[in-house]
């Protein structure tokens, strides 16, 4: 990091949050912080839509889920625009009616309390969990390019992010996140380009594409029925439907962004924005993943990205075998590189032919001895993190991009991690203030009371945040994690609503106990089958509607 990355990262920052507490000066009612005021169009509101769900794990995990991967997760979205047009038709107009804090108010008007509580609970141990996924995104940036321990880190983001939420509320989320939008977007199209800028001369964008597609990278659909492949275009279509349906129409952290909305068309149209927009951003950010995978191509990537584990595992024992596979893995690297210039240069189909089956064996070998490097390292730690995609991205900003470009990629994680946890942190606040400690615990008190109370819940939250944050080392690919957390627990979230919504008898302890089954069999499901977790949404939710009908008879559908 030089002076000027640090000139542009810390500027970047100051700039947002300086905005967000000028446009936030006046919030002193518990209602502007909880609501954030009834007055942003539709504009503010798609783009706070989009920056809740594109957190610092989405800029800093995607590209090396695409590395490894290749486009195919890019099908989770595919379900996205048509929940953008339900919500918008039926689940908006009802939130705006009935004048609702949160989502789950809505619950007890139309079952009870317990079914109320019970659900918001749902909300608030899934997201809280998320939130400290969150905060460990881009704890990983910092501990790596400053050489602070992970846990330090999250202490330190955590703690920002606290003082950012708690200073505006719901406004100040919403106001700073189109500034936000706008540096990632921006932050994300300069890294692409600088990438492609980075390619050999003689290597145009179609061979560069070639050579992805040579290698399985731009698959981006998949017509598989088989139920265990993690991302097909039905799961997309079916789960991930059921995911945008529950997230965005359940989850308060994104309702809160469109409460705000009047009138009902902002909300409306900020919704429907981000159904417009959102495929098209997550294919840029993956296709980064996919450019940068060819940069690699022609020029030695590390056998393991995690550059800090590879050290360690060198002041071990079994340094001296990581040596010998490293010179295995540059001999092999230089073998693969030979046969992507006979691909590059082929010509007539029959030459091209043999130059991607030679490729692909070559890749294959590489794959090989990249895995026999992290079965190496934890051998020689035990309990060492083994899974290194989620630094194939930042391994690449520190290690290529010119001073000033780092710091402004660095920013947009920034920008990422903010936006998303604060959403988080203030909806959280916002759902145990309105839903439990206002409606049980605390039923009369000022304004001023309820004021506080919400400021110290998203303190609280924060801080439950950051300890989950400790073990989010654990975890598989961030991307992948985040979602498989709210996967487990959306299907039942989206079930009670759409039972309340159109089964009219159905009664409300059937449903209360429907959710805890539901919730249940989800569980065993994760633990116990290889089910893609997008049907996790949908086995939930079925679960859901069916014994609600099953144990509230005579139903009658309306």
């Amino acid at each position: 990091m030089t002076r000027l990355d640090w000139g542009v990262l810390v500027g970047t920052l100051l700039v947002i949050v300086a905005y967000g507490l000028w446009k936030t000066r006046n919030v002193n009612t518990a209602e502007d912080y909880l609501r954030g005021g009834s007055d942003l169009k539709w504009w503010t509101i798609g783009l706070s839509i989009m920056a809740t769900q594109a957190s610092a794990i989405t800029f800093l995990s995607m590209p090396g889920q695409a590395y490894e991967d290749g486009m195919g997760f890019l099908q989770f979205y595919f379900g996205l625009p048509v929940a953008m047009v339900i919500l918008s038709a039926t689940i908006v107009p009802l939130y705006h009616k009935l004048k609702v804090y949160t989502a789950y108010e809505y619950l007890e008007t139309r079952f009870d309390l317990k079914t109320r509580q019970l659900t918001a609970f749902l909300f608030l141990l899934s997201r809280g969990l998320a939130a400290g996924i969150s905060i460990y995104a881009p704890a990983i940036i910092l501990s790596t390019v400053l050489g602070w321990s992970l846990n330090l880190t999250n202490l330190v983001i955590g703690v920002l992010v606290i003082v950012y939420t708690v200073s505006g509320g719901t406004r100040a989320v919403s106001q700073t996140q189109t500034l936000q939008m706008v540096v990632m977007l921006g932050g994300m199209a300069l890294a692409f380009a600088f990438i492609v800028s980075r390619l050999p001369p003689h290597v145009s964008m179609s061979d560069a594409v070639g050579i992805a597609g040579t290698l399985g990278k731009l698959k981006v659909v998949d017509f598989s029925p088989r139920l265990g492949t993690r991302y097909t275009f039905w799961s997309g279509m079916t789960g991930g439907l059921f995911v945008a349906l529950a997230y965005f129409g359940t989850d308060q952290s994104q309702v809160q962004r469109y409460l705000s909305g009047s009138p009902l068309v902002e909300s409306r149209l900020g919704l429907l924005f981000n159904g417009l927009v959102k495929i098209p951003m997550q294919f840029l950010i993956l296709f980064v993943g996919v450019i940068l995978f060819v940069f690699y191509q022609f020029h030695q990537p590390p056998v393991f990205f995690n550059a800090a584990e590879l050290a360690r595992v060198r002041a071990t024992p079994q340094a001296a075998a990581l040596a010998t596979l490293e010179a295995s893995y540059t001999d092999a690297f230089n073998f693969k590189k030979q046969r992507i210039d006979a691909l590059v240069a082929a010509r007539d189909p029959a030459t091209v032919a043999v130059a991607r089956t030679l490729l692909r064996d070559a890749d294959t070998r590489l794959n090989a001895l990249r895995a026999e490097a992290k079965t190496l390292i934890a051998k020689a730690r035990p309990g060492a993190e083994t899974k290194d995609a989620d630094y194939v991205f930042i391994s690449f900003v520190t290690r290529e991009f010119p001073s000033g470009l780092v710091g402004l990629l660095l920013a947009v994680i920034f920008c990422a991690a903010m936006s998303a946890t604060a959403s988080a942190l203030n909806a959280l606040g916002s759902t145990t203030v309105v839903d439990f400690y206002k409606r049980s615990w605390k039923k009369e008190a000022s304004d001023a009371h309820y004021l506080r109370a919400a400021k110290l819940f998203t303190v609280f939250w924060g801080v439950v945040a950051m300890l989950f944050a400790a073990f989010a080392s654990q975890l598989d690919n961030l991307i992948q994690a985040v979602n498989i957390l709210g996967s487990i627990f959306y299907g039942p979230m989206l079930g009670v609503f759409l039972v309340g919504f159109f089964f009219k008898r159905a009664r409300a302890t059937p449903v209360f106990w429907s959710i805890v089954v539901a919730q249940l069999t989800v569980v065993a499901v994760f633990k116990l089958s290889t089910i893609g977790f997008l049907w996790y949404n949908v086995i939930g939710c079925a679960a859901v509607v069916a014994i609600s009908l099953a144990f509230s008879r005579p139903i009658r559908a309306t």
